[in-house]
């Protein structure tokens, strides 16, 4: 008889979990890392404002990785970055944006490349380059953050419309690619969010304009209320994916019919 201790063999879900997450520095990114440090877990905060990124790092403990995702140098850099950190099982690529509401006669050749580029080239990249570490790990995860803007069009939404639908397309690829590799994929669907940048962002700085957008909405959603899913999402044991989560206000039963006092 030993009266030595054993460690038992820990499951998936007993390890200290990891994860990148992009779009850190303002919004629903910025919350998600609250959200998940606050669980214990590791997290390597991505964004390119790198003052943010410090501020962010110094409240929550989190690894802040200044970084452009649409740049290949950038993600290579982050790759050799959280691999010398000991890894990751989770990428939640959470950056992205819209510019513009201008109809398509109207298009403005810069704001639809930005939106490509931020919201599927920069999902594209991250995904590619973390997956043979989630692959390696042996129960991954991947969540893509889009839009309610990727199941209904809606006029002056084209493009914003296009790229959502495009990084959902690629979504719904990628969990049929990576079943076989254990890696889950999931996808959440905001519909009506107030943070401080998305809209200002859109509408180029009109912060009158912006606040509109927002006027007789009781309760919208908030940054803090869409990171609450994506933490119990990615935290939830790993046989179970849920494949599309749609989040919405009640006041937005619908993309066509959003209820103001």
């Amino acid at each position: 008889m030993t009266s030595a201790a054993t460690t038992p063999d820990l499951t998936a879900d007993d390890r200290t979990r990891s994860a990148v997450v992009t779009g850190a520095s303002t919004g629903i990114g910025e919350a998600t890392v609250r959200a998940l440090t606050a669980e214990g877990w590791r997290v390597y905060a991505v964004a390119r404002r790198a003052e943010r990124l410090e501020a962010l790092s110094a409240e929550t403990g989190a690894v802040a990785v200044p970084a452009d995702i649409a740049e290949d140098d950038d993600v290579a850099r982050l790759v050799a970055a959280v691999t010398e950190g000991g890894g990751i099982d989770t990428l939640v690529n959470i950056a992205g944006g819209a510019r513009g509401t201008d109809w398509i006669a109207d298009a403005k050749n810069e704001d639809w490349e930005w939106m490509f580029r931020a919201n599927v080239l920069g999902t594209m990249k991250m995904t590619r380059a973390f997956l043979p570490m989630l692959r390696e790990c042996g129960h991954g995860t991947v969540l893509n953050l889009t839009s309610v803007a990727a199941l209904v069009s809606y006029e002056g939404g084209g493009g914003y419309n296009a790229a959502k639908f495009a990084e959902r397309g690629m979504t719904r690829a990628l969990r049929l690619e990576e079943a076989e590799h254990n890696v889950r994929v999931i996808e959440v669907l905001p519909g009506l969010v107030k943070t401080e940048e998305f809209t200002l962002m859109r509408l180029g700085g009109d912060a009158e304009a912006a606040q509109k957008v927002y006027e007789g909405v009781r309760e919208p959603l908030t940054a803090e209320d869409v990171a609450d899913v994506v933490r119990y999402a990615v935290t939830v044991p790993h046989h179970i994916n849920l494949d599309e989560i749609v989040i919405r206000p009640v006041a937005q039963a619908a993309a066509h019919k959003l209820i103001r006092e």
